[in-house]
């Protein structure tokens, strides 16, 4: 069970990653996710800035100790992601880069979701306009 529970925080953690990074597009269509999306990209950034590791890993890593496997070292971006992005191990510089990466992407995100809103509102209050004349 505890295999299996280290497995679904795997998943969960992978997702969360990809939300910090990709989230912002998804304020788009969903405004009101701002206030889920910031605290988690600020979050990213600061692990990785800080080069610190998030607390889902050691989680994950005394589940796995729990279920017989052995724990990694390092952090999950290390681990999983890592291996698939770059070839060497993760330093400190390459983890800021990463950081410098979830920052820019998401002001991309929040400019494109900025003007989308501010387009949305110029709609509107264009035809509520036309409307009363």
């Amino acid at each position: 069970m505890s295999l299996l529970l280290a497995d679904v925080l795997v998943l969960l953690h992978l997702l969360f990653v990809a939300f910090v990074m990709a989230g912002g597009f998804l304020l788009l269509r969903w405004p009101r996710l701002a206030w889920l999306h910031l605290p988690a990209a600020a979050w990213g950034a600061a692990i990785e800035f800080t080069g610190g590791i998030c607390p889902l890993t050691p989680l994950e890593n005394r589940l796995r100790a729990l279920g017989g496997e052995s724990a990694y070292s390092g952090g999950f971006v290390e681990h999983y992601l890592l291996p698939i992005l770059y070839p060497e191990h993760l330093t400190l510089l390459v983890q800021q880069g990463l950081g410098g990466v979830v920052v820019v992407v998401n002001l991309v995100a929040y400019t494109l979701a900025y003007r989308a809103w501010r387009r949305s509102a110029q709609q509107s209050s264009q035809s509520a306009g036309r409307s009363s004349s």
